[in-house]
């Protein structure tokens, strides 16, 4: 059964909410909430942990690693 979980809203747009994303490091350990990312597509906010630094606003994208 999945368990709901209710996520923040997001302060920039008002209209979607943050959701975390994870990720594994170099050595293929598991980062947990390494980013949080607006739902609205039109919105784009986001914040993330970059080697150990907190960074806010980029522009995100696909990866294609």
């Amino acid at each position: 059964m999945a368990e709901e979980r209710e996520y923040p809203q997001c302060k920039k747009c008002n209209e979607g909410v943050l959701v975390p994303l994870s990720d594994y490091g170099r050595d293929g350990a598991p980062i947990t909430y390494k980013a949080w990312v607006c739902t609205n597509p039109d919105c784009g906010f986001n914040i993330r942990i970059d080697n150990g630094e907190i960074s806010f606003g980029r522009t995100i994208g696909q990866s294609f690693k």
